[in-house]
């Protein structure tokens, strides 16, 4: 089986509910996956929209989560360590946790929520980006997997 995530709050490719949003409560929907490969030691998840008006908006960076884990909850915390070890990075909200969808009034955008299943937890400090992420990962990816939800407003 491979890598897959969902989310009971959207399907892939759907709206993403309002409550998700700047417009509504502004939590982190639900998620749940499955499938991961044998060998991971940690997740990391990346949700970003390329749509947005200055280039590539990044919407939530969390890494470390335990190998054991097979979804976030509704209502992620913002904190920057998370009580089973997760940690959030800084996203361009500057801050750190989730930043729900938050487009200008147009076109739907395309919100990516990507998951990946690493060899390892990650030792990274500091003011840790998707960049910074991304480049921890190089050789530790075992798999990966996308969720796409759209905004309009």
């Amino acid at each position: 089986m491979a890598l897959d995530i969902k989310s009971a709050a959207f399907s892939n490719g759907a709206a993403i509910p309002r409550q998700y949003t700047c417009e509504g409560r502004d939590i982190s929907p639900e998620l749940q996956w499955e499938g991961a490969p044998a060998g991971t030691l940690s997740f990391a998840l990346i949700c970003d929209d390329p749509d947005a008006p200055m280039g590539t908006w990044v919407h939530w960076v969390i890494y470390n989560i335990p190998a054991a884990t097979q979804g976030l909850p509704e209502g992620v915390a913002t904190a920057g360590s998370l009580k089973d070890g997760s940690q959030q990075g800084f996203t361009d909200f500057q801050r750190t946790g989730y930043g729900g969808p938050c487009p200008p009034a147009g076109k739907p955008h395309r919100y990516f929520f990507r998951l990946y299943a690493l060899d390892s937890m990650l030792a990274i400090k500091g003011k840790v980006t998707k960049e910074s992420l991304l480049s921890a990962m190089q050789g530790h990816i075992l798999a990966e997997a996308g969720l796409m939800g759209t905004y309009k407003r």
